[in-house]
């Protein structure tokens, strides 16, 4: 497993002062058995605008990759490098991240399509993000603006590759 990530949630208490609610590792962290991958859940809002009472720790759930309709999901992949991992079933893939399989395109078995507007930040490591016929290569630091296009990943370095996601709920392109 990847390096675990710390996770600092804010919220208040009975007299409506700013505190500290969760402070340590994520505990919510899943291998992708299909791709060995690690996808740490972070925070997930069922509306927008998100509800911000309570204390209950929100990623305290099992969700796919996409987040719920008019929310919103925060998380970080651990994407190894593909030569340490091998073949992708992409049938398995698909059923893990809970999300239908990529329109139009066979080019990679990792090709695959959310209902969101997805923001990026690579942390470490570097990527390849493939589309239907092209592909971009992102490394620390870059940032992604993902609309709903299919997409898939691909880690040709030697390294895991970081990234950190918050997904929106979306409109289907027109």
């Amino acid at each position: 497993m990847p390096q675990q990530t710390r996770r600092v949630v804010t919220g208040h208490d009975a007299g409506g002062r700013a505190v500290v609610l969760i402070d340590g590792a994520a505990p919510n962290a899943k291998l992708r058995k299909a791709t060995g991958l690690v996808s740490t859940l972070l925070w997930v809002t069922e509306e927008s605008p998100a509800d911000n009472s309570g204390s209950a720790d929100a990623a305290e759930r099992d969700i796919g990759v996409a987040p719920p309709p008019r929310g919103s999901i925060f998380r970080v992949v651990d994407f190894p490098p593909a030569a340490d991992f091998g073949a992708v079933d992409s049938a398995a893939m698909l059923r893990e991240m809970g999300i239908e399989a990529g329109a139009g395109s066979a080019r990679h078995a990792n090709m695959h399509r959310t209902k969101s507007v997805d923001y990026a930040v690579v942390i470490s490591g570097e990527i390849d993000m493939l589309l239907d016929d092209s592909e971009v290569h992102l490394k620390a630091g870059d940032v992604l603006v993902q609309r709903g296009t299919n997409h898939g990943w691909v880690n040709r370095g030697w390294e895991n590759c970081r990234i950190a996601f918050v997904l929106i709920d979306a409109k289907e392109p027109a």
